[in-house]
């Protein structure tokens, strides 16, 4: 399906609706682990890092990657700057995110891995958007990844590619792009899209569930200072403001908005899919791994 497919698909609106809640779940459950996602640039530069891990792993299995490896695809892509990149990855080997290859001690350069926790979560991201592709024609790709876990490293590589290649995806527009580069922005445009109210993207203003800044802001990476100034921006745009008293109302968002978010993840998906689509060859047991490679 291509993107223009996807967003012209009635299911759209309820498959998206059920991706961005199971989105949420993985940051609920793990907000740390997901820290790496959590704006625009950090998310792409998570993703072209994993695709030379799993592209290595598909070489030299269980042998790890140099740090300076991971950081040549982002400088590469034009992401960050080097020292920016390497500041990110001692960031994840801070927290766990990603960790030493045992066995490796007392070496001046040590290779790492990302750690199980990471990469249950981008299984879980990953499993929430094949999810989301079943539900537009009825497929099984989130069942084959189930019963294939070796699919995610030969598949997460084709989708860090279709990524990094899509200027709608490294460019967003609009009111999309006004949160995406903020901490947890997704989270938070995530949040609004599963507080709004259903059957009701005729209207021009689509009410909300939220009634408050504050408790958008909770768990997350930002403040609710940095998160008012961000809606006080988005409220002159038109793209969201108070069915009432600021504050102690229901929020709606545009019509042009919700529209935005949707386009975005039709993009997204259509990425996914193709990259499911050119895995499907060598989804037959450990296969899977060879495609990283390519």
């Amino acid at each position: 399906m291509t993107a223009d497919d996807i967003l012209a698909h009635p299911a759209l609106e309820s498959c998206v609706r059920g991706q961005a809640q199971a989105l949420l779940a993985i940051h609920d459950a793990s907000p740390r682990t997901s820290s790496p996602f959590a704006t625009q640039q950090r998310w792409l530069m998570s993703q072209a890092m994993l695709a030379a891990y799993f592209r290595n792993e598909a070489q030299q299995t269980d042998s790890g990657i140099l740090p300076a490896r991971l950081v040549d695809p982002i400088v590469a892509h034009g992401l960050a700057s080097r020292n920016t990149a390497s500041a990110f990855v001692n960031e994840m080997l801070k927290y766990g995110i990603v960790r030493h290859v045992t066995g490796n001690e007392g070496r001046r350069y040590r290779p790492i891995e990302p750690s199980p926790m990471a990469l249950a979560v981008l299984s879980h991201w990953l499993g929430a958007h094949l999810t989301a592709l079943d539900g537009l024609d009825g497929g099984n790709r989130s069942v084959e990844l189930r019963e294939r876990p070796a699919l995610l490293g030969a598949i997460q590589p084709l989708i860090a590619d279709g990524l990094l290649a899509s200027r709608a995806v490294r460019e967003p527009n609009g009111t999309f792009s006004l949160f995406t580069w903020i901490d947890d922005g997704g989270v938070v445009m995530d949040r609004l899209i599963v507080g709004c109210q259903q059957d009701s993207i005729a209207l021009s203003r689509i009410p909300t569930d939220v009634t408050s800044v504050s408790w958008l802001a909770r768990g997350l990476n930002l403040s609710r200072s940095q998160l008012a100034r961000k809606f006080a921006t988005a409220e002159t745009m038109g793209s969201l403001g108070w069915s009432g008293v600021r504050g102690k109302s229901a929020l709606w968002v545009s019509a042009e908005f919700w529209r935005e978010y949707h386009a975005a993840q039709a993009v997204k998906l259509a990425i996914i899919d193709a990259a499911f689509e050119a895995c499907r060859p060598y989804c037959e047991g450990d296969q899977a791994g060879g495609v990283a490679a390519t």
